[in-house]
Order: structure tokens, then C-alpha cells, then sequence
């Protein structure tokens, strides 16, 4: 299943959309099919997600093929457009991108332990939408495809083997990142949270059609050129391994995203290095989630 957040008229709601994604039926439609209320909102959604909750949904998808609204009147948006918390983000988890950034501060070694980081919610944007360049900020913008956990429920000091009980789904991140500020500030707070600085979807998948372990193909491209090609196999810290580390001593939440780092390729690494400028398409993909598509302005 495929849940997505979008725009219809004046509307913002979330919904799923049909199986071959020309559709978008709203939760509120497929609560009334389950004489249930069921919230408007995608992170509203996620919060009641049981796994019956879920069962009844897809028996009811099966059984009305033919409702919804065509996606080609709706426009879509970030899957969480306003994350309640700071959007977690783990730095080198692909052996080869640790290697080619050596010499950014802090970056020398492969980590025996997850790096972590954090986005303000104010810097995601959805698909098909700009990405700020902010020239009188920073000279060196940069993109970075990640895969994206969705938090399902509740969880601390999780053991590595109840980790996908506590996943609602994956989604597309790019984690755009002023490479000057950055190294400026020798940490990398401010220059991954710029407006704009964390385009995600196109859609949200569930974890039902995505089992454990992964091993989806993921790579960027900037104006149909290949920048990064690697496989989420490849990641130092695997997604158990990232949930159960990352909630010792510390609650996660409903709702909550996960960056999962990005493979090698980034334009900070090339010889010369080549930054984004206004009018360059970023296009990120992963196997089975789709292409995050955005914009240079």
C-alpha cells in the first residue's frame, strides 16, 4: 500500500492510492466503507495503525477498485509535510561515501558506532516542488538519496529482533546539505536544516509490502546524469540495528523519520567537486518506492 498526503481543491488530507496509482481514495472515504472514523490526516493515520486496522483496509481496497479520486487532479505533497520532532538522519552508513568525504570534519574513519544528526521539520518540501538554492547563505549545495523509515508506534530500548513492529513504512529523502556551512561550523545542524533542505516521497510503503531485510536499489540523478548507484544492502548499520541503537534510553515516536545516510556519488566528492546551481533536476529513486523529483531554484 501506498499512503500519500496531497492536495485536492483547497483540501490538504492523506489517502492511498490505487494499485496501479492512478487513483487516491481520502481515509475518510474508507473510514465510512468500515463504519469507522478514521482521521484526515496522514500522521493522524499513523497513530491508530494497528496491523488489523490494516488488514481491514486492504480487504476494503480489493473490494472497491473503482473509487477514488484521479491523480491527475490532485498535487502531491511531503507523505508528513510537518513532522512533530526533528527528523533523525544517520551520517556515513555507506562504507563508500565515508570514504569519499574524509575531509569534512569529524568524517575520518568507518564508524563502529551510528552517527547521528537531526533536520528541523521546516526543512521538508514534497515532490515536484523547489528547492531553495539560498545564494547569500551558501555557495556549495549538495544532494544526498536516503531511504527514509516511517515510524509506526511508540518504542524505547527496542531489541534489534522487534524492530519492525515499530515501522510504519518507507519512504524517498534527499538530504540536501550546504557543504560550506557544514565544514564551517564542524557540525552539520544548520547546514542540513535550510528551508527546503529535505524533499521526501513521492508516497509512503508500507512495511507489509516491504519485509525484512531490504534490499532495494537506490540512486540520484542530477539532469539524467548518474550521480549515486548502490543498494540499501550496503549500509554499515542495517534498519534493526538503527531502530534498536537509536531508542536505547530514548522514546520514539508515531510519526517519527529516520534518514538512513546515502551511498557514494555526491557532487562534494567529484574532482572538481560539482554543487547544484538554479535550474538543476535532482531526481532520487529507490527500488520500489519510486522517484523523488525536485527542482533547483
Amino acid at each position: 500500500m501506498k499512503f500519500i498526503t496531497y492536495q485536492y481543491n483547497a483540501f490538504k488530507e492523506g489517502g492511498i492510492l490505487n494499485t496501479d496509482s492512478t487513483k487516491v481514495i481520502p481515509l475518510k472515504t474508507l473510514g465510512k466503507l468500515l463504519n469507522t472514523s478514521l482521521p484526515e490526516q496522514l500522521t493522524d493515520f499513523i497513530e491508530i495503525a494497528s496491523p488489523d486496522l490494516i488488514d481491514k483496509v486492504k480487504k476494503t481496497l480489493s473490494e472497491h477498485p473503482e473509487l477514488g479520486i484521479s491523480t491527475q487532479q490532485i498535487r502531491l505533497l511531503a507523505p508528513i509535510p510537518q513532522p512533530k520532532r526533528n527528523i533523525f538522519c544517520l551520517g556515513k552508513n555507506y562504507a563508500e561515501h565515508a570514504k569519499e568525504i574524509k575531509n569534512i570534519p569529524t568524517l575520518v574513519d568507518l564508524p563502529e558506532n551510528p552517527i547521528y544528526f537531526s533536520k528541523l521539520p521546516t526543512a521538508v518540501t514534497g515532490p515536484n516542488t523547489v528547492v531553495l538554492s539560498h545564494p547569500n547563505t551558501t555557495k556549495q549545495v549538495d544532494y544526498e538519496v536516503e531511504l527514509a523509515i516511517i515510524i509506526g508506534k511508540a518504542g524505547s530500548d527496542i531489541p534489534k529482533t522487534d524492530a519492525e513492529d515499530y515501522i510504519f513504512g518507507y519512504t524517498i529523502a534527499n538530504d540536501i546539505t550546504a557543504r560550506d556551512l557544514q565544514k564551517k561550523h564542524a557540525q552539520w545542524y544548520k547546514g542540513k536544516s535550510l528551508d527546503t533542505f529535505c524533499p521526501l516521497g513521492p508516497a509512503i510503503i508500507h512495511k507489509s509490502d516491504l519485509p525484512l531485510p531490504l534490499a532495494l536499489d537506490i540512486r540520484s540523478r542530477v539532469n539524467g546524469e548518474l550521480r549515486q548507484h548502490s543498494n540499501t544492502s550496503q549500509m554499515i548499520f542495517d534498519i534493526p540495528s538503527i531502530i534498536s541503537d537509536l531508542s536505547q534510553g530514548l522514546t520514539l515516536l508515531p510519526g517519527d523519520i529516520i534518514l538512513t545516510g546515502t551511498p557514494a556519488g555526491v557532487g562534494f566528492a567529484m574532482n572538481p567537486p560539482q554543487f547544484l546551481k538554479r535550474g538543476d533536476i535532482i531526481e532520487a529513486e529507490i527500488e520500489s518506492l519510486g522517484i523523488l523529483q525536485n527542482t533547483i531554484e
